[in-house]
């Protein structure tokens, strides 16, 4: 029968499995620090899938307000990735980086000779998007455990 005194209960050092609970924890909290910019790159995602809308482009440019919803929920889907699993998806930053240089070619590409709005938008848009990237990227470096 096991020892379940209150002597032996709030010490763990022997425990057969301390040092595998002690990595674990480890790496749960290593990565926690990168969680700061699920937020904001979670809104930039909602707010790029909604800003046709909101700036009143649908009729003047009807592919780019696709567009925009299509990559606003692709990057609102990022977002959740990387909260839901940061040590799986912070290898996408550079991807992150990639759309938000898109978003800011995307006007000329996708769209139809877009007004000087519907471009600032997805300029600013893409620069916020690369500069979380870059953010990303280079947290998920820093608290990457070193072999």
């Amino acid at each position: 029968m096991a020892n379940v005194s209150p002597t032996s209960r709030g010490d763990i050092t022997t425990h057969p499995d301390v040092s595998e609970m002690r990595d674990r924890y480890a790496r749960m909290l290593g990565g926690r620090d990168v969680t700061l910019l699920d937020g904001p790159v979670f809104l930039l995602g909602l707010y790029c899938a909604v800003s046709p809308w909101i700036l009143h482009y649908t009729t003047s440019q009807p592919p780019l307000v696709t567009h925009n919803l299509v990559v606003g929920i692709a990057i609102g889907l990022l977002a959740l990735g990387f909260t839901r699993a940061p040590e799986r998806m912070y290898g996408l930053s550079w991807a992150f980086c990639a759309v938000g240089i898109w978003m800011i070619i995307a006007p000329w590409v996708v769209g139809s000779s877009p007004d000087a709005g519907v471009a600032l938008n997805n300029i600013i848009i893409g620069a916020l998007a690369v500069i979380l990237g870059l953010m990303c990227a280079g947290t998920a470096a820093r608290s990457a455990p070193t072999p």
